[in-house]
């Protein structure tokens, strides 16, 4: 019996070459029990012609399946199911039984019940996901991005890829952060002074567990990044909470005694609001007055697209009390999981340090391949992609949204890929968001962004970063609505 062709077809989610996909599709066939020891499959010209492909690739990927036994060829009839192909191993299911611990003794601190909001994993299902910080796989540069990792892997770099740095990091990428990322930035400094992490979080975590104690007091924009409430939180230190205005943190609003200064002085987050000149400066001497460090995150200022970025905060700072984070997974693509923090060389060394003793260096490979795009001028070229295409999808979306007659609560001076909307006063932005995902549509409640028992329900976030500009206004449209009946 032959299985049929029309059973067979590609999975959008799956990775690799074409050539693996298609052996990926037909080994999990074999191993879920679709497809039966003797069955025959498609000829090779048939299956190419069902999924639109190149024959040579089906015979490639049959050839492949050949050599691991789960297919057999018989001269000219064709291919077939091994009679001694892999089948998943049976086994038992094992009785469920209560654990003798009690583990609401047992756990000595909780971590989870934080304010941090899960996403989707299946956004890209949507036709009209305004929600922020995904990768468009029609603006990302596969093809160098793949042959830089590539050639991460030759030989030449089998060192940077299977050395244990142990706390070191790829001296390539540290070069180019050094030479190239941060004087865009305006920033000064050496190779001592700048560590990789695993993302802007992890580096604000870092930056948290060296500077902060329960003795000691930070003070954070309100409102702010949600993660950033719950790793402050797990510190157990002292915290006040400062309300932002349209020019980002005042820095008279801080409280005396503060220790830790958190801001996102060239991009509010979520309002967007982009700090001015003379309230940096007013910011930097109200911190020397105190005596207090400033950890300044930089998370979105490559996509300045309406005008350059101010300098950052970090490029004033004479006294060195300003860290400062800088991320690549906006850029790139959040699963890259890839920033860095720039400061002091005694902070430096400590976070170094914290950051070996959990989980010593982010892989060498990664470090090596990102060397590769941004030192060969890929990144570069991306950027400039992506700020053009994101200029076109914020115009169509400010024009859908004045058409609406939504409200913007706040939008950043240079660009960025996002609005920071405000709903009625009486509409819950978390039912909103409800109501809208049975129509394709995704966005952000902001009530996470706020802290305390009576934060405001009303806020919300639109990003245009992963929906192409045809969609924006009839996905804008069905916000207003759904405004609209529960207003």
């Amino acid at each position: 019996m032959t299985v049929p062709v029309e059973t067979f077809f590609l999975h959008p989610d799956a990775q690799g070459t074409l050539q693996s996909k298609i052996q990926q599709m037909i080994a999990q066939g074999i191993l879920s029990g679709r497809f039966q020891p003797g069955e025959k499959l498609p000829s090779t010209r048939k299956l190419a012609q069902h999924l639109g492909i190149s024959r040579i690739t089906v015979t490639l990927s049959y050839t492949e399946l050949l050599a691991n036994d789960y297919l057999t060829s018989r001269g000219r009839s064709g291919y077939f199911v091994s009679d001694t192909a892999p089948v998943p191993p049976v086994f038992a299911a094992s009785p469920v039984t209560p654990d003798a611990v009690d583990w609401t003794r047992a756990i000595g601190q909780k971590y989870s019940g934080g304010q941090t909001p899960t996403k989707p994993q299946d956004w890209a299902h949507y036709r009209y996901p305004f929600i922020y910080g995904q990768a468009d796989p029609t603006l990302f540069d596969h093809a160098n991005w793949r042959l830089c990792a590539m050639q991460a892997l030759g030989q030449r770099d089998f060192g940077p890829m299977t050395t244990d740095y142990f706390d070191q990091d790829d001296p390539k990428l540290i070069e180019f952060i050094v030479r190239h990322s941060l004087p865009r930035r305006g920033i000064t400094a050496r190779p001592e002074q700048v560590l990789i992490t695993l993302g802007a979080q992890n580096a604000l975590w870092l930056t948290t567990q060296v500077l902060l104690t329960q003795r000691r007091h930070a003070t954070m924009e309100e409102p702010c990044y949600h993660a950033l409430h719950d790793i402050l939180n797990q510190s157990r230190c002292h915290i006040s909470h400062v309300r932002v205005d349209h020019d980002g943190l005042p820095p008279d609003a801080i409280p005396p005694g503060t220790d830790v200064i958190f801001t996102t002085p060239s991009h509010q987050c979520p309002t967007t609001a982009t700090m001015p000149m003379d309230r940096r400066r007013a910011l930097l001497d109200r911190a020397a007055e105190m005596d207090a460090i400033i950890v300044e995150d930089d998370y979105e200022f490559e996509m300045s697209f309406l005008k350059a970025p101010s300098p950052a905060l970090k490029s004033l700072d004479a006294d060195g009390r300003v860290i400062y984070v800088g991320s690549f997974s906006k850029s790139l693509f959040p699963g890259l999981r890839l920033g860095y923090l720039v400061g002091s060389e005694p902070f430096i060394r400590e976070a170094r340090a914290l950051r070996a003793s959990v989980l010593r260096h982010p892989p060498g490979h990664i470090q090596r391949t990102v060397a590769y795009f941004l030192s060969l001028g890929h990144y570069d070229a991306l950027v400039r992609k992506m700020s053009t295409a994101l200029h076109t999808r914020r115009d169509a979306m400010q024009q859908a949204i004045t058409d609406t007659g939504l409200t913007i609560a706040g939008q950043g001076a240079s660009g960025g890929s996002s609005f920071w909307m405000r709903a009625p006063s009486t509409v819950d932005t978390g039912q909103l968001a409800d109501m809208l995902k049975p129509q394709s549509v995704l966005i952000e409640p902001g009530e996470s962004f706020f802290s305390g028992p009576d934060r405001p329900r009303n806020f919300y976030r639109l990003a245009y970063s992963s929906i192409p500009s045809s969609r924006i206004a009839d996905g804008i449209k069905r916000v207003a609505d759904a405004i609209a009946r529960l207003a």
